[in-house]
């Protein structure tokens, strides 16, 4: 795309998610659905519900080259409709993490993302790039902790605008510079950034060979690429109906084109030419509290008594107030249609990661560091 033509894109873009969302963000997710437009709001839920069959074995093939066609629509239209109940359930930073005994939730957050900056050594003075930065979470805790330089890449205006005041918050402004773009046509030169992250993001790209593709083409040779991939186990069976209709409440509820496997990663890594550093899955380390016990409501599981305010969002008293309480401001038009609709296939989200996560067949971080040899030729 050609720079005048993206500036263009980038303007409609925000004017679009402005008369979404409103001119100035608000703080909770209620005020937040007040101030939506419920014009708009309902055409982006119609967009991205259109692109699924109703249920897994009325999902074809057809379905999922639609939604890889037409990724970042669906990737958009999602993330219109879901950033704020995320932000309401879940916090700042939208990904899982492991939890060892007595750590809060969000210290063990915070501990996710740091251990992703260690493994890939980041250092003060490099240009590293967070690929689908979400609302910045992940790199605001990576700069404070490591002095570099974030550049954070994300094709949604609305999670932008909102990144980039969480940052003057914090102070980071002059650290971290958020910008919008495909990341399957990632708008820097070849051999730009020192290291190179992704958070859960880039499972939304249409193949992973193309979005690791242009990773590869951006980081400098002996740079470092480091992520948390959603993926299906090896014990993932295609034939085995409940694992089908596992694998797509997780497409449908966070937004996929599909859910590959480890070993689809793995591969199309080698085939852009990266080197295989460090893999692990995070999910299947024994650990005694499962990574998914917040999402399922599991107030066993829980730490403090912060984890319990979090979780109680979970259980399900927490889901039916949250939704109880949309269908109300939807019917008095306090909140837009299509608010129940979105709450619901979060719903359907949570639930099928759980089942999951308990089957053994999925994982949201499988973890790798990847580098890009010294000798690697620059891209034409």
């Amino acid at each position: 795309m050609k720079r005048s033509e993206y500036s263009r894109k980038h303007a409609e873009d925000i004017a679009y998610a402005k008369a979404l969302h409103g001119s100035q963000l608000k703080k909770g997710l209620w005020s937040n659905l007040r101030s939506k437009n419920n014009d708009v709001y309902s055409v982006t839920s119609n967009t991205y519900f259109s692109m699924w069959g109703k249920d897994a074995n009325n999902d074809t093939e057809e379905n999922e080259k639609d939604r890889a066609s037409r990724y970042s629509t669906l990737v958009n239209a999602y993330y219109n409709l879901a950033t704020d109940f995320y932000e309401y359930g879940w916090g700042k930073s939208f990904h899982f993490c492991r939890f060892y005994p007595g750590e809060e939730f969000h210290l063990a957050m915070k501990r996710h993302e740091y251990f992703l900056a260690l493994k890939l050594d980041i250092q003060p003075g490099m240009k590293v790039l967070d690929v689908g930065c979400g609302v910045g979470g992940p790199a605001r805790a990576i700069a404070h902790l490591t002095g570099a330089s974030i550049i954070g890449l994300n094709n949604n205006a609305y999670q932008l605008e909102k990144a980039r005041d969480y940052a003057v918050q914090e102070d980071l402004s002059k650290q971290l510079e958020f910008i919008k773009g495909d990341f399957m046509a990632i708008p820097f030169d070849d051999n730009t950034f020192d290291r190179i992250y992704a958070v859960e993001a880039t499972c939304h790209a249409p193949t992973f060979e193309g979005v690791y593709a242009e990773i590869y083409r951006v980081l400098k040779p002996g740079g470092k690429f480091g992520c948390y991939e959603w993926c299906m186990t090896e014990n993932y069976d295609p034939t085995n109906q409940k694992h089908k209709e596992i694998a797509h409440g997780i497409a449908l509820g966070n937004s996929l084109p599909d859910v590959r496997s480890i070993a689809d990663s793995l591969e199309a890594l080698k085939n852009v030419g990266f080197q295989i550093e460090l893999q692990m899955d995070l999910a299947n380390q024994g650990d005694r509290i499962t990574w998914y016990y917040p999402l399922e409501g599991d107030l066993r599981q829980c730490q403090t008594l912060r984890d319990v305010l979090t979780t109680l969002v979970m259980t399900k008293w927490g889901r039916f107030t949250t939704t109880n309480i949309c269908r109300v401001l939807e019917k008095i038009g306090l909140a837009p249609k299509g608010t129940v609709q979105t709450q619901e296939v979060l719903e359907v989200a949570g639930d099928s990661v759980v089942a999951g996560g308990r089957e053994g067949i999925f994982t949201p971080m499988f973890f790798f560091v990847a580098v890009k040899p010294e000798t690697a030729a620059t891209n034409a």
